[in-house]
């Protein structure tokens, strides 16, 4: 016997309303919100961080309380008198509030600010290309589309001269390979590591296989120094114009070389301080030097983006950076 038609379309109706119940968007973070949050995490001080928003430390607290509300979880404890730390969950969401801001940003200067266009000339030694510049030039490339980036790869001595002939507008260089009393910001300041075989122990091997850049290089030079002064047996085993030249010899087993903290290739594997005996490394700072053409505003715009991923990664991830290594701005 078929149901009565009044009962079908009562079923109809509840199968419509827990459709439209399961494809309904979640609630939307306020960017206010996220940006008092962030304050309060870096700071990890309400007072501090109310004054730098600008606001009454009451008002930030009703903004942290309001976000926590809304997700659902607890993002800070508070220690004994101002002192702050955050939880598990504060922890994640400090690491993905940077690119949801960054993203806000974007969309606001892309529609807010007049369109920049024109082509930049970009320098930048191999192993920063390809561990910082992509996503970079992804969100750059989003938010400036009419800006055409080129980008040449080679070490820090012979970008140098490009810069100063007009041949680039702007360039990442190794710290102290810039010219004399030049203009640069300081993007990145930290421990150099040593690198190894992540399947094979050539850190193990006496003299020690090293792969360095050929000719003067300032990571050659700390390499050698500080084996040197630990009275460590070493060769040049190999030597590479380029760091992933260098990387190559290393996961195959067959060197190990010098690397500031962050991406390696598969294959490869951080040393920790100490280990097996290697010296620890002097520091080493990433400068950009900007050419006589960099007051365009393409270039200035660029010039903006990258000191700012760097700052955001020195929050973010900390790896071998010592306090206060957030990208800053050494000259006008």
């Amino acid at each position: 016997m078929a149901p009565p038609a009044e009962s079908g379309k009562r079923i109809l109706g509840i199968l419509k309303i827990v459709y439209t119940d399961a494809m309904r968007a979640p609630p939307s973070v306020d960017p206010d919100l996220l940006r008092a949050f962030v304050t309060v995490a870096e700071e990890l001080n309400f007072t501090r961080a109310a004054e730098r928003i600008g606001r009454t430390q009451s008002a930030v607290s009703m903004q942290i309380r309001k976000l926590e509300e809304i997700l659902g979880g607890r993002l800070l404890d508070r220690g004994r008198g101002e002192a702050v730390r955050l939880t598990a969950h504060g922890k994640y969401l400090l690491s993905r509030s940077y690119d949801l801001l960054s993203i806000n940003n974007e969309i606001w200067s892309r529609f807010r600010e007049p369109e920049i266009a024109g082509e930049i000339r970009l320098g930048t030694p191999d192993d920063h290309a390809l561990e910082v510049l992509p996503d970079i030039l992804r969100r750059f490339s989003d938010a400036h589309p009419a800006v055409q980036i080129s980008v040449t790869c080679a070490s820090s001595r012979n970008l140098v001269p490009m810069v100063t002939s007009g041949d680039l507008d702007l360039a990442l260089l190794s710290e102290g390979a810039e010219p004399e009393n030049a203009a640069v910001a300081l993007l990145w300041r930290g421990r150099l590591v040593w690198a190894t075989s992540a399947q094979h122990e050539p850190h193990l091997r006496d003299p020690l296989p090293i792969a360095v850049s050929t000719g003067k290089c300032a990571w050659r030079e700390m390499a050698v120094r500080a084996l040197e002064a630990a009275g460590r047996r070493y060769r040049i085993a190999y030597s590479s114009e380029s760091h992933i030249g260098n990387l190559v010899p290393v996961i195959a087993g067959l060197a190990v070389t010098l690397t500031v903290p962050g991406f390696l290739p598969g294959g490869a594997r951080l040393l920790g301080p100490g280990e097996y005996g290697l010296p620890e490394l002097p520091e080493y700072g990433i400068v950009m030097l900007k050419g006589e053409a960099g007051q365009r505003r393409s270039v200035e715009a660029l010039e903006a983006a990258i000191i700012e991923a760097f700052r955001e990664r020195a929050k973010v991830r900390g790896a071998g950076m010592s306090p206060g290594q957030a990208a800053q701005t050494d000259a006008a």
